[in-house]
Formats: C-alpha cells, structure tokens, sequence
C-alpha cells in the first residue's frame, strides 16, 4: 500500500498535483484539482505554490493514514471527527440501486431521530449501540407495519459500510435485533375485480394496462416500468426482467392475459409501457379504483399481492407461488 504525491506539467504552464494510490493490487490516481500550481514567474505565485504543496503532502499523508486504517480495521482520524448524517447522506447520493427512495427515507428518519433529541453533528466516535436501540425503537413507534423493520435493515447497511471503510472500530449494530411487528393486512384484488378495472375507463390507458399486467404476473412496479420488447419473446410467451430489487435476472412465463396486453401496447420505443413516476402511477390508479366502484385502498404493490394470493386461492401450492413471485424463502410467501 503506498500513496505518493506527483506533479504532472499542463501545456499552459501550470502544474496538477495527483495521488498515485496503490492499494491491494490496484492503482488509481486522484486529482488535486483545487492545488493547481501556477507558473511561478512572481513572488506571489511562488509563495502561493509552496503552500499548495504543503498542503498537497498533508493529504497524501492522511489519505495514507486512513488507507492503513482500513486495512488494519484502525479508526481513522477521519472516521472520529466525520459527521453521520453528512457521510450518509453522501453515501445514498452515489447509491445505485433500486431502492434508493427507500435508502434515503431512513436516513431522514434518523435525521429527524436526532433533531427530536437535539443532536447535531453526531460523529461516528458518539454513534453507540445504545443511541442505535433507541433509533430502533423509534422506528417503530412511528411507522406502520412492517416499515420501521425495513427503515431499520436500510440504516444498519449504511452503518456496516461504514464500518467497513475503517470509519469506526467496532459495528455498533451487530447486536442490535430488529423488533418486527406483525405485517399489516394489505387489500388484495379479487380476480372479478381485476376484469372489473379492466373494463373501466382511465384517463391513462398505459398506466391501467401496466397495472393489469402487474396483476397477471406479479412483478413490481420497478420491474414493470423498465420492461423492454427486446426481451420480449413473443414465440415462447416468456419475457425476460432484471429485478430492482434484487438485480436477479429471471424469465417470466406470461399467461394468456399477460400476452394479450402485451399485444394491444404500441411498439414505437424501447420500454414497452411509457409511465410516470411512481406518485403519478399510483394517483391515477387510485382514481381508477374509485371508477371502478372498488372500496379497498389499492397501490401499485397491491397487484403483486393480489397476483400471489389468486394463486393460493385457486389452489396453486406455496412452493409454486414463491417461485413465480421469486421469494428469497417460502416464508415470505407463507406470510
């Protein structure tokens, strides 16, 4: 492991300061864009370099520090002193997975955590076990089911990258459990229902079909919205979906429905259903409910609930339901 200052000469004159950063086998090289050294044809300029250059060697020398506190699970300097909210909310901006919403709504909920206890600028040094219990508890005072469960699981990731990245010495949520609530009773569609919606008007024809054809095979919202005819194959009456959530790729066997709503979408672009966002998807499908004559609060996810229980209810077993809705394990489905 090593961390050596350079200096690389610009066409203008100038000089860029970059780290060469070599670290388990790989090399990369950070650029000190703000340490630019000027020419250095008066006093001033000359000055100025020098005090660029100092600088330019405490960062490699900390960047050092805490490449070997990583390495050595040592806290860092940096881990003590560096702000929680500031580092996580750094880590949800440059998150790429799906549920980056949700990532993001438990960190506002920790943040709202620690305002009702008056406490700013938390670093990772204060972040304790004990804190961790009564944001836990927190949770689950204020959410609905099984929310404050998966508010918490999101937090502790963030907590565990952390800790990873040699910010603390020690995960303080390794002994802490989740207290899980029984999940709350969700409204699911009867099939005499879904032909119901069918037949009812919507002022969005892309949104009731995407919805409809969620209820024919169970895929969440995410997973609808990137569809594309690509991996559509019309002559096997599969399609093939890379899951949001868990960027498994799969092939979904389509029923008869399925593939009937398939062919009355336009294949003009790439996705095969051309949607809004989530909040607008829901408020016209909320709308459409209430058209249809429906009393039941329904949401997108609901269709993947509903898909799952018609399954059961004509008696298709749990094993098969889990595979077709691809459940991480037969409880879930159980459930």
């Amino acid at each position: 492991m090593s961390v050596i200052l350079r200096k690389r000469k610009n066409s203008d004159g100038t000089v860029s300061l970059l780290l060469d950063v070599y670290n388990n086998g790989k090399r990369n090289y950070e650029f000190l864009k703000h340490l630019k050294l000027d020419k250095g044809t008066t006093l001033i300029e000359r000055q100025t370099n020098k005090e660029k250059l100092e600088t330019a060697k405490k960062i490699a020398t900390n960047r050092a520090n805490e490449l070997e506190a990583n390495n050595y699970k040592i806290v860092s300097d940096t881990g003590k002193k560096a702000d929680v909210v500031q580092w996580m909310q750094n880590y949800v901006d440059a998150y790429k997975l799906k549920d980056k919403r949700n990532m993001q709504g438990a960190l506002n909920r920790f943040s709202s955590f620690l305002t009702d206890l008056r406490l700013t600028g938390l670093t990772f040094s204060e972040l304790s076990e004990n804190l961790i219990i009564d944001f836990r508890n927190y949770l689950n005072n204020t959410s609905i089911g099984e929310g404050g469960a998966s508010y918490f699981a999101r937090f502790k990731k963030m907590v565990r990258r952390a800790y990873k990245e040699g910010l603390m010495f020690k995960n303080p949520c390794e002994d802490v459990k989740t207290i899980r609530h029984d999940a709350r009773k969700k409204d699911v569609l009867t099939l005499k229902e879904i032909q119901l919606i069918s037949q009812t008007n919507c002022q969005s024809t892309e949104v009731k079909n995407a919805f409809l054809f969620s209820c024919m095979t169970g895929l969440r919202w995410c997973d609808v919205k990137a569809l594309q005819w690509k991996n559509f194959n019309a002559a096997d009456g599969k399609i093939k979906v890379v899951q949001g959530k868990t960027q498994k790729e799969i092939w979904q066997n389509l029923n008869s429905t399925a593939l009937t709503i398939l062919q009355r979408q336009k294949k003009g672009g790439q996705t095969i259903f051309n949607l809004p966002s989530a909040y607008g998807a829901n408020k016209t499908l909320k709308a459409l409910v209430k058209r249809a004559g429906i009393d039941k609060k329904i949401t997108w996810h609901n269709s993947r609930h509903s898909f799952g229980t018609n399954l059961i209810l004509n008696d298709v077993g749990v094993l098969t339901a889990s595979k077709m809705l691809v459940h991480s394990t037969l409880a879930h489905t159980q459930r």
